[in-house]
Order: C-alpha cells, then sequence, then structure tokens
C-alpha cells in the first residue's frame, strides 16, 4: 500500500439479489486479502439501511463485491455517487447498460461487435409456444451468474417451463454451440483468455462449485482467437464504458472459425471467489489475489 492515501475500506457484499450467497463469498475472500494488504476493512451486508451504515463508517473507498440486481445495474452505484464515496468498477451507466443483456447486445452491435439474435418477450407466451425457432436459450434479461438459465434443444416439441422465479420479461436468444472463453479486462489491458471446461451447461454450480468446471489458462486455441477475443474483450469493455475490472464471455464454434466466435456478455462485477476467474487471470500475469483486489482499491473513484 505504498504512497497509498486509502486506509479504510468498506467491502460490499450479500446484498438482496439472486446471487447473495456468491457475493457473500466473494466479499469474504476481497476482505481478506485487502486485510492481508494492509488496509483497514469493513464488511458491510447491504440493506435498506445501507446509506446510514455508509455515512457512519465513512470509508476512503467502498469495495464492491456485490453480484446481481441493486449491485451490479446501476443503483449502488448512483448511491455512492450520491454520497461522493470512491468506488470500484464500473458507474452508474456502464453497470445499468451491460446488466440489461438486451441493451448491452445493442452496445456491442454497434461496435461492430459479433453477438447472436435474440428477443424479449412475456414469460407466459415463451411457455405458451416456441417464440425462435429452436435451439434457443431462455434467461433474464437482467441477472448474472447463469441464474435461472434455459436450453431449448433442437427439436423440442414443447416450449420451457419455467420457474415462477422467473421474471416477466425474459430473453431468448439463439443457441450458440462450441467452446466456453472468457477474458478478463483489467483498466486497458485484457489479461489472457481461459478455456472453461465442464460436462454440461456452464451453470451457477458449474461456475461456484468446488470441481464444477475446469478452466485451462491459456486456453488451447489457435492465435487468431486469442487475438480476437483479447480485442473484442476490450473493444465491449470500451463501448459498454466499463471501469476498472470486467470480464467478457463467449462461445466459440470452432468448425466455423473466427466466424463462429461470439460475445455472450459483459459481466461488470466478476466473481471475486477461489474459483473465480478474473483472479485466475490476474495470477496468470504475474499478479496475487491481494495485489489484484489492491489495484481495484487503487484505482476507485467517483464519476466512473
Amino acid at each position: 500500500m505504498s504512497g497509498s492515501s486509502v486506509s479504510k475500506v468498506v467491502v460490499l457484499m450479500g446484498g438482496p439479489s439472486a446471487e447473495r450467497e456468491v457475493s457473500l463469498s466473494s466479499g469474504e475472500e476481497c476482505a481478506k486479502a485487502l486485510s492481508g494488504e494492509g488496509f483497514e476493512v469493513v464488511k458491510i451486508d447491504a440493506g435498506p439501511d445501507l446509506a446510514e451504515r455508509l455515512k457512519a463508517e465513512a470509508p476512503d473507498v467502498v469495495f464492491n463485491a456485490l453480484h446481481g440486481r441493486w449491485g451490479e445495474d446501476g443503483c449502488v452505484q448512483g448511491l455512492l455517487e450520491w454520497l461522493q464515496i470512491p468506488y470500484t468498477h464500473s458507474g452508474v451507466l456502464a453497470s445499468s447498460l451491460a446488466m440489461d443483456k438486451e441493451r448491452a447486445k445493442d452496445t456491442f452491435r454497434a461496435a461492430g461487435l459479433p453477438v447472436v439474435a435474440s428477443i424479449l418477450a412475456d414469460k407466459d407466451e415463451v411457455q405458451a409456444r416456441h417464440v425462435m425457432e429452436p435451439p434457443y436459450v431462455v434467461k433474464p434479461y437482467n441477472e448474472g451468474s447463469s441464474v435461472g438459465i434455459y436450453i431449448v434443444q433442437e427439436g423440442a416439441n414443447t416450449p420451457p417451463k419455467l420457474a415462477p422465479t422467473m421474471p416477466e420479461t425474459v430473453m431468448v436468444e439463439t443457441y450458440a454451440p462450441g467452446r466456453e472463453l472468457t477474458t478478463t479486462v483489467m483498466g486497458d489491458r485484457a489479461l489472457g483468455v481461459t478455456d472453461i471446461i465442464t460436462d454440461g451447461w456452464y451453470d451457477y454450480d458449474a461456475k461456484y462449485a468446488e470441481g464444477g468446471s475446469r478452466h485451462e489458462i491459456p486456453a488451447n486455441i489457435p492465435a487468431e482467437i486469442e487475438a480476437a477475443c483479447l480485442d473484442y474483450a476490450l473493444r465491449a469493455h470500451t463501448a459498454l464504458g466499463c471501469r476498472g475490472v470486467s470480464r467478457t464471455d463467449f462461445r466459440w464454434d470452432e468448425s466455423r472459425g473466427l466466424d463462429g466466435l461470439i460475445i455472450l456478455e459483459t459481466n461488470t462485477q466478476p466473481g471475486m471467489t477461489p474459483t473465480s476467474l478474473a483472479p485466475e487471470q490476474g495470477a496468470h500475469q504475474g499478479m496475487s489475489f491481494g495485489a489484484f483486489c489492491a489495484w481495484m482499491v487503487e484505482d476507485a473513484s467517483c464519476n466512473r
């Protein structure tokens, strides 16, 4: 922490979203790492009294370890701007834009980045008929961490039965076959490409359970595909107006070469758990988990 003016950091974690448990895990890991880097750390489980608790703690920086709605969609970012407390990751607009998957795709299309066709549809309509020719994917348009993803296979006779917890409006997108690749952007550079290897769909359990997936870094892919992932991730980060650390996820259909590489989404609050991808890519660049977290604290600001 040499030369730093930051001493007290509040780690925001938990919160009321569908990704609460993951956020608690991220927050605990980040708090432990930041303490090890010499910061005074206070953990806050975000609730309705968040503004009062932040004012009482008066931190130099807020480390945002929240995931999902309220923490990742511009809401808490707006609160922190109002309170004029410097914070990590992306600001209000980029957070909101990235979390709204359809608007994010519109931004990617405008930037010349490859995405699959998608529509927003009423949940009841999606359960009543195929709103798109199978195979397709149904997911919430404003949640992360693969919460509530349904894959409708080619040749499926019936539409999917969605959980009651799914929002009234969902995203339906063309299924993209192939390998799952991901690239972390840190500031103004892309760190690397990881190949995520699972036995099935890269869902919530595969992301967060021990042994749920294997991460191969650097990915065993052609140089052209690696270069494209790094380029696309940085361009996606820039197009959305992201700050700090983001992670862009891809699908790559090997049989189609470069034409088979598409962006799934950009995460403005990548997971920071022991099985998370962004810290792994930092480690691949020689950066310890503590140094990775400390960089985010030093990068924190308002007006993001």
